[in-house]
């Protein structure tokens, strides 16, 4: 047997709904950091560490990762 349910909502409201909690601020102020180091405002190693406690890597990746926010224009 096979039962389908389908269920309308949006993702603010599947999130409240499942208990998940709202990382809005989190990605907004991630998001501005981000920005800020592609235009020169904000330093690279802030960038460098934010990803490194996020999303383990191993140290090519962050060279890639550090190889941009470094070079200008591109």
């Amino acid at each position: 047997m096979k039962i389908n349910v389908e269920v309308d909502c949006t993702p603010e409201e599947a999130r409240r709904f499942m208990g998940l909690p709202d990382l809005t601020p989190v990605h907004e102020k991630y998001i501005a950091t981000l920005t800020g180091a592609m235009d020169g405002i904000a330093p690279t190693e802030a960038i460098e560490n934010m990803m490194k406690s996020w999303a383990p890597m191993s140290e090519a990746g962050f060279g890639m990762w550090r190889k941009m926010f470094e070079t200008p224009g591109k």
